[in-house]
């Protein structure tokens, strides 16, 4: 009995010593993934957005496009108001026409005093000459003033930048629109990225082109990306720009020191065709740090064998010149 007593005793300790170590293994794993591993769930979707502005301003008598509606580069957006814009063209024109005949006057003068030779004087030719260049000028600048309206008439049609979608509002026929100001913008749909604001106990084992799995809020699937870049500097929240150009740091900071988040920005791979790419969408981002390992480890394998096979080679190296002397 008491044999046996020893024996259960035994394996109740072995268990239970089975059972911590494996509670601390487990343990471990879930504090080093969840502390230490590099992924967040603060990501986000993001693309650019091109404000449009119109080069000219003036009241917008045609509209194109609808809210949120789909758009292609080059398509016509929005139209505003060309009457003014023509007129001024005209003017330009007009204005042109004049100062080439007038130009054209003082050719023919400059050219008849040359012909008459020692009968005109040479101031008088001086002067004919002068105004030929002065009607030059004047003919060039016209010229600019007629390129100038020209231009501005064909800014008249706004065109989209990119391909991509609009915003959720449209402009609208009859409102007046002033030159540089943002009428509408543009989502650049062939820009699309996942920016992830990962902790910076987390950086230790991300790397430029390390493979990335993205999983978006509300999407049964992930999506596949690469890291593109990590920012190189953050806004230190601490120091303020002072006006005699020192730094200004606060003195007081609290007693709990939060991780400052990095922003990682990850390229995607392959997106699905039904799937809906929203900028702001809330996404988790998680980086494969073991394929990185696998890669390394494939590296070290071939030069391993590269190294092996280079003494094998150079040791049959002897063996082939002997048995060629043997011959001879």
């Amino acid at each position: 009995m008491n044999v046996k007593k020893t024996w259960f005793s035994a394996g109740q300790i072995l268990l239970t010593l089975i059972v911590v170590v494996v509670a601390a293994l487990v343990l471990w794993r879930i504090v080093n993934y969840y502390m230490f591993s590099p992924w967040t769930r603060d990501g986000r979707v993001r693309a650019d957005v091109i404000q449009v502005a119109p080069d000219v301003g003036g009241l917008i008598t045609r509209v194109d496009v609808v809210d949120n509606q789909q758009v292609k580069q080059g398509q016509v957006l929005f139209v505003i108001d060309q009457a003014r814009y023509s007129l001024a063209l005209r003017l330009a024109q007009a204005t042109l026409e004049q100062r080439k005949a007038t130009l054209a006057q003082a050719k023919r003068e400059y050219a008849r005093n040359i012909g008459l030779g020692n009968l005109v004087a040479a101031e008088t030719l001086e002067e004919s000459r002068t105004r030929v260049d002065q009607g030059e000028a004047a003919a060039a600048d016209a010229q600019v003033q007629v390129d100038t309206a020209r231009l501005n008439l064909q800014r008249t049609t706004i065109v989209s930048p990119v391909d991509g979608y609009l915003n959720d509002r449209a402009p609208r026929v009859g409102e007046y629109v002033t030159a540089g100001r943002a009428v509408v913008a543009v989502v650049d749909m062939h820009s699309f990225r996942v920016d992830g604001y990962f902790e910076e106990t987390r950086l230790h084992g991300i790397q430029i082109g390390q493979p990335v799995e993205i999983t978006v809020m509300g999407e049964t699937r992930p999506l596949r990306g690469h890291v593109q870049s990590i920012v190189a500097a953050i806004e230190d929240r601490d120091r303020q720009a002072a006006p005699n150009l020192l730094p200004n740091v606060n003195p007081a900071f609290s007693w709990v020191r939060l991780a400052q988040r990095i922003p990682v920005r990850v390229a995607l791979d392959e997106v699905p065709a039904d799937f809906r790419m929203i900028a702001g969408r809330t996404a988790t981002v998680a980086v494969r740090t073991e394929a990185n390992n696998d890669r390394q480890a494939a590296h070290a394998n071939n030069a391993s064998g590269a190294v092996a096979s280079q003494p094998a080679m150079n040791a049959s190296a002897p063996a082939a010149s002997q048995a060629a002397g043997a011959s001879q």
